[in-house]
């Protein structure tokens, strides 16, 4: 007899277990059977409730498309001006949580993936246009449109490279990540400032 309310956790078990399956491994090379063992059900228990593991695959980018969502609107909320707005976005990105080695591995997997996986790509565009928009809500009033646009373009190629160079093992520790795209940013606020004066 199933227990009543267990659906969402064991889902979400595996969608974790997802996750840090293709973290550890590195890419998508990982069976159902591997991922259910790491959530502790049975594979027959995984195909139940995603069917294959391609819609396993993404509905684990969901979650992690999910949480980082979820924790950008708890930052924007908190920033108390528009260019605290686009710290927040920049320290989220960056969080213990979302800079975590096998975070980190599994987004680089699914970028691989995405050129195969058109449901995978659309998730994809989909995290680049929100990360696209909540940095120019913060960037617009401070520079203008036009140079918003150009800053915030840099700035989330920058966060895409630096988690390029963590799973690489070359990247910078989570800090200096912040300070490097906060140094691009703030170089370019102050070359507008100065054009300004």
């Amino acid at each position: 007899m199933p227990k009543i309310g267990m659906e969402p956790i064991r889902r979400k078990a595996l969608t974790n277990a997802a996750i840090e399956a293709i973290g550890a491994r590195g890419s998508m090379d990982v069976t159902m059977s591997e991922i259910a063992g790491r959530a502790g059900v049975s594979p027959a228990l995984a195909h139940h409730y995603f069917g294959s593991k391609e819609r396993l695959i993404s509905d684990s980018v969901r979650a992690l498309l999910s949480d980082l969502r979820g924790d950008a609107i708890n930052a924007l909320k908190a920033a108390k001006s528009d260019r605290a707005r686009v710290s927040a976005l920049i320290a989220v990105s960056f969080s213990d949580k979302q800079f975590s080695a096998e975070v980190v591995a599994a987004w680089l997997a699914f970028y691989v993936d995405a050129q195969r996986a058109p449901e995978i790509r659309r998730l994809l565009s989909v995290y680049a246009r929100r990360l696209h928009s909540n940095l120019m809500s913060g960037l617009a009033p401070l520079a203008g449109a036009y140079e918003a646009e150009r800053i915030a373009e840099g700035a989330a190629a920058m966060i895409d490279g630096l988690y390029i160079r963590k799973a690489l093992g070359t990247g910078p520790a989570r800090h200096d990540a912040v300070a490097l795209v906060e140094d691009h940013i703030e170089t370019h606020l102050l070359e507008i400032r100065g054009r300004t004066l």
